[in-house]
């Protein structure tokens, strides 16, 4: 008589299951997806992020009979700044909202509207593991060709860790 077959299962991150569980609790805040939240500090930078906070994505009523051509009217992104802060996030909102809508990949914000008050500490970031010597070289080597130079360290950078394989 033969064993039955073992089945393996591999550990997953914890963030291949957070979208899930996180999209409908922030489909009530207006958000359609986890990605503004999920991705903050890599969207406003590491500075602003430590002082502002995605509250609610608020999307213009539908007017009840809508033209079927006409472009779907962009939302009003709700942040909660910490208060010094606030008129600077204030200047600086055009370029929010493009890099907003950038990473969303279509014009979803047409508005930023700043509500001052206190800001949840966020834990620091996990320190990337360090980058193998001879990854780098291979990465450098491939990306040579590329003259914009922070285009060029930023490849160098990924080349370099996808070389170096899935993280230990």
């Amino acid at each position: 008589m033969s064993q039955p077959k073992r089945k393996f299962s591999f550990p997953k991150p914890l963030a291949d299951f957070v979208g899930g569980v996180v999209d409908p609790v922030l489909a009530k805040q207006g958000f359609g997806q986890s990605s503004i939240i999920m991705h903050w500090d890599d969207i406003m930078g590491e500075r602003l992020a430590a002082v502002s906070e995605p509250i609610k994505l608020q999307w213009p009523a539908r007017a009840a009979k809508r033209n079927a051509e006409a472009p779907v009217e962009p939302a009003t992104l709700i942040v909660r700044v910490a208060g010094g802060m606030a008129i600077e996030v204030q200047h600086m909102a055009p370029l929010l909202i493009e890099r907003l809508n950038t990473h969303l990949g279509w014009r979803c914000i047409g508005r930023l509207s700043i509500r001052q008050g206190p800001v949840e500490k966020r834990r620091g970031k996990n320190k990337p593991l360090p980058l193998d010597p001879q990854a780098v070289a291979q990465a450098q080597l491939a990306t040579q060709g590329f003259e914009d130079e922070a285009l060029r360290a930023a490849l160098t950078r990924l080349g370099a860790r996808a070389l170096r394989g899935p993280a230990r």
